[in-house]
């Protein structure tokens, strides 16, 4: 499905009215004043039309051509610079936020923009109720104050100048192309925040601020009960130390895919937990809007993506994304080992609640 948004288009042939069609006088009968007054309010009120129309186009920050065509390169309005106005707030004060305020978030990457252009991803088919919840929320992430939503895309070359050469020809081919698309679902007046907080290892050129960053990463968390909500096998914190200065840990079993066929099981599951536990959610475009939902209905929920397989990247100081053992790597060989081996701990499966297929 398209996300459209209703188009005005001043048709300036509306300005060539016949003066005849506009106030029919019998030649006798007319009044060269009273004509004169007339042809002066028509023009004005058209005037004021125009006017109103041309703001609306300059409030959403984008050309009519633009709008209806998807036009990448347009000669009437340099689109790319839209985008300078756009307010994201930083990675670190992201972070502070969610510390300092408990606040919620609800992530935006490349797979959520696709669902809502009408496009499924790997392990979610497109749903059109999945993609008008991502449009609102991406839209109106004002109305709960304790939910941030996070974007990213790479607009400021001085951001993108941090990462590899990899991650640098795929987000600037993903703005060229898609960058009209962009404008129509972003709103430009609003605040979004850095969706980046869980990737913080394997898109970076220089790595020495990671361990600090994981040092205050962990805080969200520290002694604190968590629930993780992932899919069946993501096995997120199991073979390394992430979750370990928590109070406990819970977990729901997802789908690997499709998760949004079952999202009204998976919110009703979580929704049996106590609302001082932490929600840690690893459940692709489903993520973004159980956190949304969960936020509303009084949780700190987190949508933490590949939030463990960073960690491990770390762990292991890979250079490049890699097999782990136990656990399903979405980016490794274009998401193609699904066959990953049956972990023996114990204490993984004594966490689960709930499983739901």
């Amino acid at each position: 499905m398209k996300i459209e948004e209703q188009e005005y288009n001043f048709d300036e042939s509306n300005t060539n009215l016949k003066e005849n069609n506009i106030i029919n006088f019998r030649e006798d009968d007319k009044d060269p004043q009273q004509y004169f007054c007339t042809k002066i309010l028509i023009i004005i009120i058209l005037y004021i039309i125009y006017n109103k129309i041309t703001s609306f186009q300059e409030l959403h920050k984008y050309c009519s051509i633009c709008a209806k065509k998807l036009n990448s390169k347009c000669r009437k309005c340099n689109n790319e610079i839209l985008f300078q106005d756009l307010n994201v707030i930083s990675t670190e004060e992201t972070l502070n936020e969610i510390i300092e305020y408990n606040k919620s978030i609800s992530r935006f990457g490349d797979g959520e923009y696709f669902i809502i252009y009408g496009n499924g991803i790997k392990f979610q088919e497109y749903n059109i109720t999945l993609a008008k919840r991502l449009f609102e929320i991406i839209r109106n992430n004002n109305e709960d104050k304790n939910l941030l939503v996070g974007i990213y895309f790479p607009y400021k070359k001085k951001e993108l100048n941090l990462y590899r050469e990899s991650e640098i020809q795929y987000w600037t081919k993903f703005f060229k192309y898609d960058r009209i698309k962009l404008l129509r679902i972003l709103d430009l007046n609003k605040t979004y925040y850095s969706s980046d907080i869980t990737r913080f290892y394997h898109k970076y050129k220089n790595k020495s601020h990671i361990p600090d960053y994981i040092k205050k990463l962990k805080k969200i968390w520290e002694k604190r009960d968590i629930l993780i909500v992932k899919g069946e096998k993501t096995r997120m914190g199991i073979g390394n130390d992430l979750f370990n200065n928590s109070k406990s840990i819970k977990r729901i079993i997802c789908p690997a895919k499709h998760a949004f066929r079952v999202y009204d099981k998976i919110l009703n599951a979580v929704l049996t937990v106590d609302k001082n536990i932490l929600v840690l959610i690893s459940l692709g475009p489903t993520a973004t809007v159980l956190a949304c939902d969960l936020s509303k209905l009084g949780y700190q929920a987190l949508d933490i993506g590949h939030m463990d397989i960073q960690y491990e990247l770390f762990l292991r100081n890979a250079t490049d994304m890699i097999q782990i053992p136990y656990k399903f790597v979405n980016e490794y060989n274009g998401g193609k080992n699904e066959s990953v081996e049956e972990i023996k701990d114990e204490n993984y499966y004594n966490q689960i609640i709930y499983k739901i297929f």
